[in-house]
């Protein structure tokens, strides 16, 4: 949701949030618990707990604490810890894993008996600070907060928090000013206007926020929360027209994003439209989203986390954060977290559309196919020109070899396709045919195919699909060949497409360079069934047999698919004999991923 200038920005200062990060032992990524039908034998009971000693509990935490599972890590920490009250590391560790797993008020509990015994633990003074202002405890609030401070990103974020406890506090001239006082980096003064003006604004100094809020937005107006204040603000005091013309301008650089239709819908409709955030909880909610949802797409993970849980403990609807909570989850591949924190965005939410659509790829992914594609199906029912709901439905669909139902949704999105996008559009027509060749109605695969190709010239994967097809029927051998050289000079180091090379050559019997490109595929992707069984069958062919077993066997060992494996098995027992074939060569090939012949 930030703009490219505060992502360079970043970079710089997240080297420098490591004083931070170490006092977090074993820095943990956090998880809410995984779909409980997935985890009831993984997640520990409390029977669990009862019966496991100090170092059993302590490993198993450790254990979690790999595996991201923040949920169970706190737990099983907090069970090692009731037989070892007095153990320092301990606590450390059940402290942070309970705000990695988002339980602040336990989380709270422990940082405060963290601070009994070391003052200046800085993650610990801020998860108190955030906790007295939910509670507001003002005063308290900024005490702690101004003690968590050390480093740019730091500083920021406990110096707006502080700022808007001051405001919590009936002092929002205060607030302003200890915002103001901040000196940093050159985009301090983006954030210092962005939330001084809304504090100024809730605290009735309309003209005063309205210029700071221009201030912010002449400094990035690509920055998304910037532009909703500044159009809201503008909504209020100047005219709908004057907003409208700052949603549009948003909108040619980031088009169709829900909470500017939203707004562009309400300033047309001529509505005064509120400030973006109406109390002090929710500013400094705001905050600490800000910061983390950048710090997600950084490399600064931890902290991003506890940022992001610390904001949704304040607000605890805030869909962006719930966005990025998930997106973050997804980032270090832990698809059942991000489900929970999507199935969280509220019904009400313009984003709960993107919120169904990711939890259903997420779903996917997590091997619960059916719930996905009811999700869609219900997304695309309430809207039927939905083309990312569309195209999530058909991958999933193509993905899982529903290749019927997957030709049939990309038909869908290709009727309501606007023109004037070929890039774009050529990919619908590209998944069709793939949908359309494994369903054998090969004369409609190759027009979709064919199509592709005329909106978007030498597209690798196409040439790939294409001239493969065409070699493996013999037909158009010339041009087929032609089409995947192309497609190697493009992407020299994609070992499917490479392995499409090697593999038409070995249809065309010129055994010798089939091996040549197909060893070359196997440096690129050794780990695929597929292309080591081409290797081995052309190894056969040129009379290298003791390798062609042994390619046969690793194809065997890396869980070919089902249909494959015991022609697989009979290569091993029995070799290849003059007038057979290879499996993949009598199979369909594997190119319902997009990805290669």
């Amino acid at each position: 949701m930030f703009s490219n200038r505060f992502n360079r920005w970043t970079v710089a200062a997240i080297a420098l949030m490591g004083t931070v990060i170490a006092t977090v032992p074993g820095a943990v990524l956090a998880q809410t618990p995984d779909h409980p039908s997935d985890t009831a034998a993984q997640f520990p009971t409390r029977n669990d707990l009862k019966s496991l000693t100090t170092s059993g509990s302590y490993l198993a935490a450790r254990h979690a604490s790999v595996e991201r599972d923040a949920a169970s890590a706190a737990a099983f920490y907090r069970s090692a810890l009731r037989t070892d009250p007095k153990n320092n590391e301990l606590l450390d560790r059940a402290f942070i894993s309970s705000v990695a797993d988002g339980d602040i008020d336990e989380a709270v509990k422990l940082a405060e008996r963290v601070l009994t015994i070391d003052k200046t633990n800085r993650v610990a003074r801020l998860v108190v600070g955030v906790h007295d202002l939910k509670m507001k405890k003002y005063a308290s609030a900024q005490t702690n907060i101004n003690q968590s401070i050390r480093g740019p990103i730091t500083d920021l974020v406990a110096t707006l928090l502080s700022g808007w406890a001051a405001y919590g506090a009936g002092d929002a001239k205060g607030g302003v000013a200890t915002i103001d006082k901040l000196a940093g980096p050159e985009w301090y003064p983006l954030f210092k206007d962005f939330h001084a003006g809304m504090i100024l604004e809730l605290s009735g100094k309309e003209k005063d926020a309205g210029i700071r809020f221009e201030r912010a937005y002449k400094l990035d107006d690509s920055m998304l929360r910037v532009t909703e204040a500044y159009a809201r603000w503008l909504s209020r005091n100047k005219d709908s027209a004057a907003a409208t013309a700052v949603y549009q301008a948003f909108d040619k650089k980031l088009a169709r994003h829900p909470l500017i239709v939203e707004g562009l819908r309400d300033t047309k409709a001529g509505k005064k439209m509120p400030p973006l955030a109406d109390s002090a909880q929710a500013g400094a909610a705001e905050a600490l989203y800000g910061i983390g949802a950048t710090l997600t797409r950084r490399g600064g993970e931890d902290l991003a986390l506890v940022y992001l849980q610390l904001s949704l403990y304040l607000q605890p609807t805030h869909p962006l954060a719930l966005l990025s909570l998930a997106d973050l989850y997804e980032s270090v591949k832990r698809p059942q977290m991000a489900i929970k924190v999507y199935e969280r965005v509220p019904a009400t939410s313009p984003l709960k559309r993107n919120a169904q659509i990711q939890l259903a790829i997420d779903l996917d992914s997590a091997d619960r196919t059916d719930e996905a594609i009811k999700i869609l199906k219900g997304v695309t029912s309430d809207d039927s020109k939905d083309l990312e709901a569309i195209m999530a439905l058909g991958n999933i669909e193509r993905g899982r070899k529903k290749f019927g139902d997957c030709g049939a949704t990309y038909s869908r999105g290709i009727d309501v396709l606007p023109a004037g996008n070929d890039k774009a559009n050529s990919v619908w027509y590209y998944y069709r045919g793939i949908c359309e060749e494994r369903s054998k109605e090969w004369s409609k695969a190759e027009a979709d195919m064919k199509k592709a190709l005329e909106l978007q010239p030498d597209q690798p994967h196409v040439l790939n699909y294409l001239g493969y097809s065409w070699i493996d029927q013999g037909v158009n051998l010339d041009e087929g060949m032609k089409m995947i050289k192309r497609a190697v000079e493009q992407r020299p180091d994609d070992g499917y497409i490479v392995d499409s090379l090697g593999w038409a050559y070995y249809r065309i019997g010129n055994y010798e360079e089939a091996v040549k490109n197909l060893e070359r595929a196997i440096d690129l992707k050794p780990e695929d069934p597929t292309i080591n069984d081409h290797l081995g069958d052309a190894y056969w062919r040129v009379g290298r047999t003791l390798e062609a077993k042994f390619q046969w066997a690793h194809a065997r060992d890396l869980k070919p698919e089902p249909e494959e494996l015991p022609k697989i098995e009979a290569k091993i027992a029995n070799g290849m004999t003059d007038d057979s074939n290879s499996s993949a060569a009598q199979a369909d090939k594997k190119k319902d991923d997009g990805k290669g012949g």
